[in-house]
């Protein structure tokens, strides 16, 4: 079991951890690629490090070191055939996956959730925490989703039923969490809207020690670091660029949108790839700005690029709200079409920089003040749920 030393004071706030020890697990989506939510999970391990992880599945070829050095425990879907490569076809079994695991046992689960693991069962004496990415993306958005990505007839036909199904089932498991923590302003809007539930705004960690400040003079290129699926919008990004003439780099491995967006870029457009967390950090400090056209949830890829001194241009929605400041760390723009990113760009260029400042405004998001306000809210809703607080 995973033990924690949690401090709590006789009036209920959170103090050092001292004389309580938790029991812990850790719940998470899936584990068959790696990004934003992956990180989170590592940051959370880190503070509870003897923390089992139940997920659905596990590709650990596609983890990363620490991740792979974890006590993973997986359910029957580990088992089907092909479930990793191709997860999306599988969708009805996620919550038989989730239901299916025995937290007794625990006095804390945290379910580090996009989709499902916030579904598990936990018995009464139990606390659970959600840190909630985002409620089911496709689940709630599914029109945009869908157009977006382009689906055959016959998934057209079958999914809005399976939909269906699934959102009914996300917002009766979301009456099951005890308290819920978002990654931002806009997923707490949304966890209100859909669950009628309040949620604290803790900001996912970024790492800014691991980045540096860029050289005298940056180099000529401007960058994406990003999965390449349809609704990251790097294809705003391509077409822009091939009209500017620009050199864009684009960091990220795969992806399904790869081939179309190889066809439609000019030659100063350059896939990467995947890429070292060395060569990462030089093109990050080596850009003259970071491109981030999607609406996400939250963005760590602003905030490193601020960590390593360069601005980030980007789209006025989702989390871009929370972490940029236009015209100070970066510059967003209103509509996602070709002719808005443009101009963006040319206000980007024709505005000076403090590498210091953007780089003092990431400190803001830094992992140290992800893992002080964790543990302050663990701390306190121990306190609170062995007090039988009501939770709202």
């Amino acid at each position: 079991m995973a033990t924690v030393e949690l401090a709590i004071s006789g009036n209920g706030t959170y103090a050092p951890p001292r004389d309580r020890s938790l029991k812990v697990a850790l719940v998470h989506d899936y584990l068959n690629q790696y990004g934003g939510a992956e990180r989170v999970l590592e940051e959370l391990h880190s503070l509870f490090p003897s923390a089992p992880v139940y997920t659905s599945m596990y590709w650990p070829e596609k983890m990363s070191p620490t991740i792979r050095a974890l006590d993973v425990r997986t359910s029957f879907m580990q088992h089907l055939p092909l479930v990793t490569r191709n997860h999306q076809p599988f969708l009805l079994l996620y919550p038989l996956a989730f239901e299916g695991f025995d937290l007794s046992g625990f006095d804390v689960v945290i379910s580090n959730s996009s989709a499902f693991s916030k579904g598990v069962v936990t018995p009464p004496g139990t606390l659970h925490i959600c840190y909630c990415l985002t409620p089911m993306r496709w689940v709630w958005n599914y029109h945009a989703y869908v157009d977006r990505e382009r689906l055959g007839f016959m998934a057209r036909m079958v999914l809005p039923a399976a939909i269906s199904q699934l959102r009914a089932w996300d917002v009766a498991t979301a009456q099951n969490v005890d308290r819920f923590l978002s990654i931002s302003r806009t997923v707490s809007s949304r966890i209100r809207k859909y669950y009628r539930r309040d949620a604290q705004v803790i900001y996912p960690p970024v790492n800014c020690d691991a980045f540096q400040l860029p050289p005298v003079r940056v180099d000529n290129y401007y960058l994406i670091v990003s999965r390449l699926i349809p609704y990251k919008r790097i294809d705003l990004a391509v077409d822009a660029f091939t009209r500017l003439g620009i050199p864009l780099k684009i960091v990220g491995s795969g992806g399904r949108a790869l081939a179309e967006l190889k066809s439609r870029a000019g030659r100063n457009i350059d896939f990467v790839g995947r890429v070292s967390d060395a060569e990462l950090k030089e093109l990050y400090a080596g850009c003259r700005g970071l491109l981030f056209p999607g609406e996400e949830d939250f963005g760590i890829a602003p905030l490193e690029a601020n960590a390593s001194g360069r601005p980030v241009i980007a789209y006025a929605a989702g989390g871009a709200l929370d972490t940029v400041v236009d015209g100070h760390t970066g510059v967003l723009f209103e509509r996602q079409e070709v002719e808005c990113l443009i101009g963006a760009v040319k206000r980007a260029e024709a505005t000076s920089w403090d590498s210091v400042e953007l780089r003092h405004h990431a400190r803001r998001f830094d992992r140290q003040v992800f893992r002080d306000q964790l543990l302050a809210f663990v701390g306190e809703s121990v306190a609170a749920h062995a007090a039988g607080a009501r939770f709202a």
